[in-house]
C-alpha cells in the first residue's frame, strides 16, 4: 500500500515492505519518466544527500524518489530484519513496485550503489540505467588493529555504548544523519557489507546488460580494478576536487556525469 504526505515542498511517500507492516520512506519531486531512484550510503539519508543536486540543471524535470533504506532516515526500524545487501535491495524493490516503478535510472552512493548493482541483478525491469559513486564492490575489511569501527562491537555492545564511540568519530556532518539510524540496523548492515555478496558486486556489475557510470572522487583512493571495469563497459569517470562524497563535493560535476549517457 502507498501512502503520501507533503513535506518539504515535494511529497513525503511510504510503502510496506515487510510482512510485519514496516516501511519504507522516500521524498518524490514529480517529473517526467523514467524515474531517477536515489540511494544513499551506510548511515545516510537520502534527501540530505541528493536534493541538492537531483534539482540542478542537468537532472530536474524529470521524477525522483530519494528512498531511505529501512533501518535508516525516515524509514521504519524492523527489529527482525537481516538488513544484508540482497536483503536491502529486495525491500527496495518492493518499494518501486508500490510507487509503480519501472526501468528507473538507479543512482546509488557507497553502500546504496551496492544495494543498487543487486537490485538491477534481481529485478532487471526496474532498472534501466546504473549511476554510482564510489560504489562498494568488494566485500568491506574489518578495523585495522586498533582502529574501532562499528563491526569493532557486537549487535550488543554497538547498542548500548558503540554507537554513541562511533558518532563522535566520523564528524558532524555523517553524524547529523547517521544519529536517524537504527543501532541494530547500521551494525547489521556494515556487516553485511564486511560479509559482501556472491557473486560480489563487482562482478555483478560487470555482467549487467545496461549502462553503467561509476563515479569516483579525485580526492579519494584510485579505484582498484578500473581498467577490467571499463573493459567490461562500464563508464567511470573522475570527479575533481571530491572525496568519497562526491555530491557533496561537487554538485555539479556529479549532476552533469549522472544526467551524461
Amino acid at each position: 500500500m502507498l501512502r503520501e504526505d507533503v513535506c518539504w515542498g515535494e511529497k513525503m511517500r511510504d510503502a510496506v515492505v515487510c510482512p510485519d507492516g514496516s516501511r519504507i520512506r522516500w521524498v518524490e519531486i514529480s517529473g517526467g519518466e523514467p524515474a531517477r531512484v536515489c540511494v544513499h550510503g551506510a548511515g545516510a539519508q537520502s534527501a540530505a544527500y541528493f536534493t541538492h543536486v537531483m534539482t540542478l540543471p542537468p537532472l530536474a524535470g524529470r521524477r525522483t524518489l530519494m528512498v531511505d533504506l529501512l533501518g535508516f532516515g525516515l524509514s521504519d526500524r524492523p527489529a527482525d530484519f537481516a538488513y544484508r545487501i540482497e536483503d536491502h535491495a529486495e525491500a527496495l524493490g518492493a518499494a518501486l513496485d508500490s510507487a509503480g516503478v519501472t526501468g528507473a535510472e538507479v543512482i546509488g552512493h557507497s553502500m546504496g550503489g551496492a544495494v543498487s548493482i543487486v537490485l538491477a541483478g534481481q529485478r532487471p525491469d526496474l532498472v534501466s540505467r546504473l549511476v554510482l559513486a564510489e560504489p562498494v564492490l568488494d566485500p568491506v575489511p574489518p578495523p585495522a588493529p586498533g582502529a574501532i569501527g562499528v563491526t569493532s562491537f557486537s549487535e550488543a555492545e554497538f547498542a548500548a555504548d558503540g554507537m554513541a564511540q562511533i558518532l563522535t568519530q566520523v564528524g558532524p556532518l555523517w553524524a547529523a544523519t547517521m544519529r536517524l539510524a537504527g543501532p541494530a540496523a547500521l551494525h547489521r548492515s556494515a556487516f553485511g557489507l564486511r560479509a559482501g555478496t556472491s557473486p560480489t558486486t563487482r562482478k555483478l556489475l560487470m555482467e549487467l546488460p545496461i549502462p553503467r557510470t561509476l563515479m569516483v572522487g579525485s580526492l579519494s583512493q584510485p579505484l582498484t580494478g578500473r581498467s577490467e571495469l571499463e573493459a567490461a563497459g562500464v563508464r567511470v569517470v573522475t570527479i575533481p576536487d571530491a572525496g568519497h562524497n562526491i555530491m557533496l563535493d561537487n554538485p555539479d560535476a556529479f549532476a552533469d556525469q549522472a544526467a551524461e549517457r
